[in-house]
């Protein structure tokens, strides 16, 4: 019951996230309101999870990874290379992803980024319209939303989170 109560919470973040990539594409903000609303997510999604585990260990990994992440990249806000809401942002997906997660969570943030560097820096990759006159505007402008490969793999982690649990679930026969 823990278990899935956790990752309701989780779902529940889905389109928090899609609005944060969404507004971070077109406005290049991303709200302290956003932010904290997926931390309390997290913490409350960890928390279920540490009670039902009977172990802190998720949670203090979450919460390590992200103290690491908001350390490491404070100076790249300082030197104006990632907004502020970025790196917010950012500190706060171990919490809402969970320590278990976080290494599906950081290939796939990977491979986000670099497609997204790839389409903002080569435009005409795309194909005519609006997208593609937008893009260049933000390759003129030298801006690169961040929060959109953040976002999206986030999303993606926690889809492949709460599809293992429910295989499991399924294999294991809970839901028969």
């Amino acid at each position: 019951m823990l278990l899935a109560a956790s990752l309701l919470l989780k779902a529940f973040a889905i389109p928090v996230l899609a609005r944060v990539a969404w507004l971070d594409f077109t406005t290049q903000k991303i709200s302290n309101q956003n932010v904290l609303l997926l931390l309390c997510l997290g913490l409350g999604s960890l928390q279920l999870l540490s009670v039902a585990a009977g172990s802190w260990w998720d949670m203090g990994l979450g919460a390590l990874a992200g103290l690491l992440l908001f350390v490491v990249l404070f100076p790249f806000w300082t030197l104006r290379k990632v907004g502020g809401g970025d790196v917010k942002l950012m500190a706060v997906m171990p919490f809402l992803i969970g320590g278990s997660g976080l290494a599906v969570y950081s290939i796939l943030l990977l491979l986000f980024a670099i497609a997204t560097a790839a389409v903002i820096k080569f435009p005409f990759m795309l194909p005519e319209g609006a997208f593609r006159i937008y893009a260049q505007h933000l390759d003129r402008k030298g801006v690169v939303p961040y929060g959109v490969p953040i976002s999206l793999a986030a999303i993606c982690a926690i889809a492949f989170q709460i599809y293992a649990s429910l295989m499991l679930a399924g294999s294991s026969g809970i839901l028969d």
